[in-house]
């Protein structure tokens, strides 16, 4: 029952942290500056929750110990990567399609993954065999990105482009939360793991914002006076990256997503009904699609734990 709680929160998380970075990136202009502050500003805070909280300095100390003793691969520490690419494209999609539909589009994708990483054993708990109820729930959830943006197929504010890139971000995620559960499984400090990936996905930004101002693909852009919310994305990722290596570790990819699908629909939707995005409104099909996610979470999360190999 904590853990369902606790993938909620999670769930919400992700939809505040979309609609602050969005609004960052349309206050800035410059999507990859947006990423890019996302993700330190986040690691300067868990830095120092590092210094005054010992346990998250010893979980560091646990994963070099399990990596020197070949219990996690060294390629596995670069989750953190897939993270970043999902800021660099939350921020860059979010001012066009809007917290709810980016959410829809980055479910299904996590949704795919989640389902495979599984049946690969790549997180915590060993394979989980692909059962034709868990395929029905992933269907479920697809299909629902279709609804909710059936009625934006022609207009302006939507293109099938940033739907796809979206739902490819999605997967990338759903890899990197098998990943970190796995690295939480060694580390034993959630804050610890959080903190890694804040490390390698902050280096993966910087070197991409700085090969861009080298080539002229991109600038330094001067912070402006937008809502003072817009500058906290990387602190709310920071910790609900933590809370979901927790709640994989602990129930697997797939049904931690699952769990998490409610909180985050929820979550956006309140998000784009009290703070919307300027130019995307909330329609009878972007909640039919919500309703018909989350029949897929029902669907899926009754036999999840049981469906082990």
């Amino acid at each position: 029952m904590r853990l369902g709680l606790l993938a909620a929160l999670v769930g919400f998380l992700i939809a505040l942290q979309s609609r602050i970075n969005g609004e960052l990136s349309h206050q800035l202009g410059n999507p990859l500056q947006a990423a890019l502050f996302s993700f330190s500003s986040g690691l300067l805070v868990l830095g120092l929750v590092s210094v005054f909280i010992p346990g998250v300095r010893s979980g560091a100390t646990k994963i070099r110990e399990a990596i020197r003793d070949g219990h996690i691969q060294k390629w596995k520490l670069f989750a953190g990567t897939l993270g970043a690419t999902l800021v660099a494209v939350q921020s860059q999609v979010v001012p066009i399609l809007g917290v709810a539909i980016f959410s829809v589009a980055t479910i299904a994708g996590q949704t795919v993954a989640s389902l495979v990483v599984d049946r690969l054993g790549l997180s915590s708990g060993g394979k989980r065999a692909i059962t034709m109820r868990r395929v029905i729930a992933s269907v479920i959830t697809i299909a629902a990105v279709l609804v909710s943006v059936w009625d934006r197929i022609d207009s302006r504010n939507l293109s099938w482009l940033p739907v796809t890139i979206s739902g490819l971000a999605g997967i990338l995620v759903g890899i990197q939360r098998a990943l970190n559960g796995k690295i939480n499984e060694y580390s034993q400090q959630s804050f610890t793991t959080s903190l890694l990936n804040f490390v390698t996905g902050t280096i993966f930004l910087a070197t991409i914002f700085g090969f861009g101002l080298i080539t002229n693909r991109t600038h330094v852009t001067a912070f402006g006076h937008g809502p003072w919310w817009i500058y906290f994305g990387g602190v709310v990722g920071g910790v609900y990256i933590a809370f979901a290596a927790t709640v994989v570790q602990h129930l697997g990819a797939l049904t931690s997503t699952f769990l998490t699908v409610g909180g985050q629909l929820l979550g956006s939707l309140i998000i784009d009904l009290i703070i919307p995005t300027h130019g995307v409104n909330v329609s009878l099909y972007l909640i039919s699609g919500i309703v018909m996610t989350y029949a897929g979470v029902v669907v899926g999360s009754n036999q999840s734990r049981r469906a082990r190999k």
